[in-house]
């Protein structure tokens, strides 16, 4: 397997009195998209935002084991929170563009993280759209409003708007499940190609998705990693009966 940028060991998590995940074990490799599949409730998005600390936010919550990116705890007491998040972005299932400018919505990360020069802004946001597949369609119109996009374009802008920080690790919850087909088309090969540059984490509730645009699956049910390994085997071989069961239907 890949170079191993996350390590994930005895993983459990808490709302309050209420375990969601139970003792979670995992390495995720670079340059790969990983996905996260399972019936609805079964913990994939609590994995997911805790490897940007995007569960911190919910009063009550607590995790215990560790999780590491390139071999650093992340929810070591020396976490800075705000650049972890800069280093691992996270993409929304329901678009969520700020209501400003086109332009606004992606020169905002750079702008809060200290880029004052407006060249290397204007480089930034051509270069974060073309990377999300977006600026042919927008270049002559950014300081018009995002939300007079389309849903599929809002979702693409949102992606741009998590690149224009630099991230090493983009996070997606389910980035297309909002999305007609042909949107939903253009978010699959937007992750082929950005998963040159950069890891992907997918969470999505269509298995096709998963086995068109992961190397690697999870399936997780009641909170348990049930299995992990390449998407292929896991979709066509895999080693667990519940994982079979899931991904022809039996169940879910």
């Amino acid at each position: 397997m890949d170079l191993q940028k996350i390590h994930v060991e005895k993983m459990n998590f808490y709302y309050g009195s209420n375990q969601a995940l139970y003792d979670i074990n995992m390495d995720m490799g670079e340059n790969l998209v990983t996905a996260f599949i399972g019936p609805s409730g079964c913990g994939k998005s609590t994995f997911l935002r805790s490897l940007n600390r995007m569960n911190d936010i919910i009063v009550d919550t607590r995790l215990e084991g560790t999780v590491s990116i390139d071999g650093e705890n992340i929810y070591s007491k020396s976490t800075d929170v705000v650049n972890l998040r800069k280093r691992v972005g996270m993409v929304f299932q329901k678009s969520n563009p700020f209501p400003k400018s086109i332009y606004e919505n992606v020169a905002f990360g750079p702008k809060i993280y200290g880029q004052k020069n407006k060249i290397r802004l204007d480089e930034i946001v051509e270069k974060s759209l073309r990377r999300a597949n977006l600026w042919n369609e927008v270049k002559d119109r950014l300081n018009v409003s995002a939300l007079d996009l389309s849903g599929g374009q809002q979702q693409r802008l949102c992606i741009a708007r998590a690149l224009a920080v630099n991230p090493e690790i983009v996070l997606m919850d389910e980035p297309a499940s909002a999305l007609d087909p042909r949107s939903t088309a253009k978010i699959e090969d937007l992750i082929a190609e950005l998963k040159k540059e950069y890891m992907i984490v997918i969470v999505t509730h269509n298995m096709q998705q998963a086995a068109r645009v992961s190397d690697h699956t999870a399936f997780f049910y009641e909170g348990r990693l049930i299995e992990f390994g390449e998407t292929q085997k896991v979709f066509t071989n895999p080693e667990n009966k519940q994982t079979e069961d899931y991904i022809t239907g039996r169940f879910g």
